[in-house]
């Protein structure tokens, strides 16, 4: 997939992920929100809790997975830290970190809490 093509469809696919959380009435507070560590594509409230979400499209799920790294879940943990600095709780604060997984018909499974330790 081209560059552009693969932005856009990656833009899509946070469109969609969006869309969800926001039917179950978990409200997207911030998109792509970046600190110094890295970038989180999507982070949602559901009450006090702080969620983290990382999208990830491909033609299927499991390449979709294929794509988070050992890297790419470190600079998610670090830049979740920093976010976490402007929260009242600071790191006391709730979190749970998602990875919503988009294939190639748009059909999206979230794996709630996946980067729990």
């Amino acid at each position: 997939m081209s560059g552009r093509r693969s932005y856009y469809a990656g833009m899509a696919a946070e469109d969609q992920v969006a869309e969800l959380y926001g039917r179950a009435g978990r409200p997207i507070c911030a998109r792509r929100w970046r600190g110094a560590s890295g970038e989180i594509d999507l982070i949602a409230r559901e009450g006090a809790q702080v969620i983290f979400i990382e999208v990830k499209q491909s033609r299927t799920h499991a390449l979709a997975a294929q794509h988070l790294s050992p890297g790419q879940i470190s600079r998610i943990l670090n830049a979740a830290t920093e976010f976490l600095a402007g929260e009242p709780l600071g790191q006391a604060t709730d979190v749970r970190f998602d990875v919503a997984l988009v294939d190639g018909t748009g059909q999206i499974e979230v794996l709630e809490n996946a980067l729990a330790a």
